[in-house]
């Protein structure tokens, strides 16, 4: 699954994996792929695979 030029790609924000970490140096954290990252995850897995990540899941919207 190759990513298509001029597609948007959907950002860890949505994600339900997606964490903030207390770690300084690596504040971006991705649980499903169990890793810490100085930028966004996603721009870590579209590097080293060349596909989007095949572990994002939309978060649920919460209820008021």
């Amino acid at each position: 699954m190759e990513i298509e030029p001029g597609k948007k790609i959907p950002g860890c924000n949505g994600c339900t994996h997606y964490y903030i970490t207390h770690d300084a140096n690596f504040r971006y954290g991705c649980r499903a792929l169990d890793f810490k990252s100085q930028r966004q995850p996603i721009m870590d897995v579209i590097e080293a695979s060349g596909q989007q990540c095949h572990y994002y899941q939309q978060k649920k919207v919460r209820q008021k």
